[in-house]
């Protein structure tokens, strides 16, 4: 088989830290090289349902419509406590009624989009942009609110906004489990040792990269939004842990009970297809 495959990922913080090691071959690459497709999480969303790529950084959201297609690898995904997306609105506003509002999403297939879905099930209005064009949007008034991710959530309130809701305290306190907002997935037709090999060099990245964190500060500059260094290792501390190296039972459990709310909900088709590498 050809040896190079395309991996997209996002140019934030959490996803360069994870990939620095790999794409530039600070380890063992076992034979495998990839070509890299940078992109917005819901761009990646959209590349994932056209099958574009082989191994992608995709939403949990948009996982759930593509396990037919794409089996999720245990290393690389953002899950953890404290790190979910926020409702935002300018602060000058006094009161806003959310189910007539017009809300900013940074995708319909983004995990955030899901949450806020559960949260506010009567929400209709919603304006999809890219995620770092949300708060200068509620900041103009163009939309009543914006669903702000990724490093916007350190910065919104020197720019004048202010929280209605953080939708991850809401789901950790709907479900007391672990928020997943993104995971990488790979295409089902790799060979299962691919599948394994790729699982593999993704954890050793990541672990390259703790214990060397000076070493993907250069890519990490190079592709941020916020280019602030404090931001960035806030971002990466926010969504890089223990569960990006491997889910483990807690993550899996997280990963699982969100889809069955979803499919409870009607919000993702029922699954058929094992979740998880290696089933």
């Amino acid at each position: 088989m050809n040896n190079i495959i395309t991996l997209g990922y996002s140019p934030c913080p959490n996803d360069t830290f994870i990939f620095d090691a790999l794409v530039h071959k600070k380890i063992d690459t076992e034979g495998l090289d990839f070509k890299v497709v940078l992109a917005d999480v819901e761009e990646l969303n959209q590349k994932a349902f056209n099958k574009e790529l082989g191994v992608t950084k995709l939403s949990y959201h948009a996982y759930g419509y593509l396990t037919n297609d794409y089996v999720l690898l245990t290393s690389g995904s953002a899950l953890g406590k404290g790190c979910g997306p926020l409702l935002v609105q300018n602060s000058n506003i006094q009161s806003l009624k959310l189910e007539k509002a017009r809300i900013a999403i940074p995708g319909k297939y983004t995990t955030a989009n899901f949450l806020l879905s559960i949260a506010y099930p009567k929400v209709e209005n919603k304006v999809e942009m890219l995620f770092s064009e949300i708060e200068n949007a509620v900041l103009t008034n163009k939309v009543d609110a914006g669903l702000i991710i990724h490093e916007n959530r350190f910065t919104y309130q020197e720019k004048g906004l202010k929280k209605i809701i953080d939708l991850g305290e809401y789901w950790e306190q709907i479900t007391s489990a672990l928020i997943p907002l993104g995971g990488i997935a790979i295409k089902r037709t790799f060979p299962i040792e691919i599948q394994q090999k790729i699982n593999r060099l993704i954890k050793k990245s990541i672990e390259y990269a703790f214990a060397n964190p000076a070493s993907p500060l250069s890519y990490m500059q190079q592709n941020a939004q916020e280019m602030d260094k404090e931001v960035m290792m806030q971002h990466v501390g926010l969504y890089v842990n223990e569960y990006s190296l491997d889910l483990g039972k807690e993550g899996r459990a997280a990963v699982t009970k969100m889809f069955n709310l979803a499919q409870e909900k009607g919000v993702i088709p029922k699954i058929l297809n094992s979740l998880f590498v290696n089933g």
